[in-house]
């Protein structure tokens, strides 16, 4: 097991480039810049090691990470309806990043921030925590908040973000990691016949603007019952118009439903690779890369339409506005803590 680290040097930026690597050979690549996993390289059934998830060719592109691949979001993942919120009978507004809405912490969210890394060799593995400071009203959110966050990865090809954070007044918070997966290994396929199961009964309704309408609905019967494995695949030609107004995938919150170990299943039948996700937080948003198009240099080859699938877990940004949503305020001096697991193996 190793752990380095290089200097990048990108457009008068200076970037650190840390690699992790276990006892199996597995490694995850991430720069202190936004936390961003560039690189996760896991065998395939056949024991060829590649990479799983999507990433530029160039580093200066995630200086204008639109498609946020790789990186730590917050302090709220996912949209606030108009922009805005209350919080103790006072009005918030944060920036408005699409349609008027907010939309993963901002701007200048935890994505465009450089931590810092402090790296640990364990026994079971090796671990990098990074740091840092958001202060009051950075994006518009009350309460200077201190992140800490672990990215492990041990001897059983599990790679684990432990996210933890305090503020010192009533905040908004949830944060979430997002990486855009692909199995197929160096992006060979896209993710359309990846078979996914998720431990989720119910999903929440998107309006045209992909804001939740305040509604939850069930899965049984649509193309978003995942909860005995289907494909990404369904979704392309589906009539249902919430896979229609994600652009014929899915983009959704599913609420999971904790009943099972695994909150996530994926698996890809050409290279045996399996991903089982396990978490602590209430649900995750599943997003099939449907917005992504053909203009971006990946590190393999062009990007494309479903090449990858985001597996954000977190908590509803939907509770600012609707009741009955898992909730995202943190008040002073709690201490937020979240947990997932993401392990690979073949079949």
């Amino acid at each position: 097991m190793t752990i380095t680290t290089k200097t990048l040097d990108v457009k008068g930026h200076n970037w650190q480039l840390f690699t992790l690597t276990n006892n199996n050979g597995m490694t995850v690549k991430f720069l202190d810049y936004g936390g961003i996993i560039t690189e996760i390289v896991t065998k395939d059934k056949a024991g060829k090691m590649e990479n799983v998830v999507l990433g530029y060719r160039d580093y200066e592109d995630y200086l204008n990470n639109k498609t946020y691949f790789g990186a730590l979001i917050g302090r709220v993942a996912g949209r606030i309806e108009g922009a805005s919120f209350v919080l103790n009978e006072e009005i918030y507004h944060v920036p408005e990043v699409e349609n008027g809405h907010s939309l993963h912490g901002g701007p200048g969210g935890l994505h465009t921030q450089v931590f810092k890394v402090e790296t640990i060799e364990h026994e079971k593995g090796v671990e990098a925590v990074l740091y840092h400071t958001s202060n009051d009203l950075d994006q518009g959110y009350p309460g200077t908040v201190t992140y800490k966050i672990s990215y492990l990865l041990t001897h059983d090809d599990t790679f684990t973000i432990s996210y933890e954070a305090v503020s010192t007044k009533d905040t908004l918070l949830t944060i979430t990691n997002h990486s855009y997966f692909n199995l197929s290994g160096d992006l060979k396929e896209t993710i359309l016949d990846h078979d996914i199961t998720l431990d989720a009964s119910q999903f929440v309704e998107l309006d045209d603007e992909l804001i939740p309408t305040g509604k939850i609905l069930p899965v049984t019967g649509t193309t978003f019952d995942f909860t005995h494995g289907r494909t990404v695949r369904g979704a392309v030609d589906s009539v249902d118009p919430q896979n229609k107004v994600a652009l014929n995938g899915y983009d959704h919150f599913f609420i999971f439903d904790h009943k099972k170990d695994a909150a996530v299943v994926v698996k890809d039948p050409k290279s045996g690779r399996k991903l089982t996700v396990t978490t602590d937080q209430p649900g995750m948003v599943m997003y099939t890369s449907n917005a992504l198009d053909d203009t971006l240099i990946l590190k393999e080859r062009q990007s494309e339409k479903y090449l990858g699938v985001c597996l954000e877990t977190q908590s509803s940004p939907a509770s600012v506005v609707h009741d009955g949503f898992p909730p995202i305020f943190l008040a002073k001096n709690d201490v937020y803590l979240s947990k997932t697991s993401f392990s690979f193996e073949t079949e």
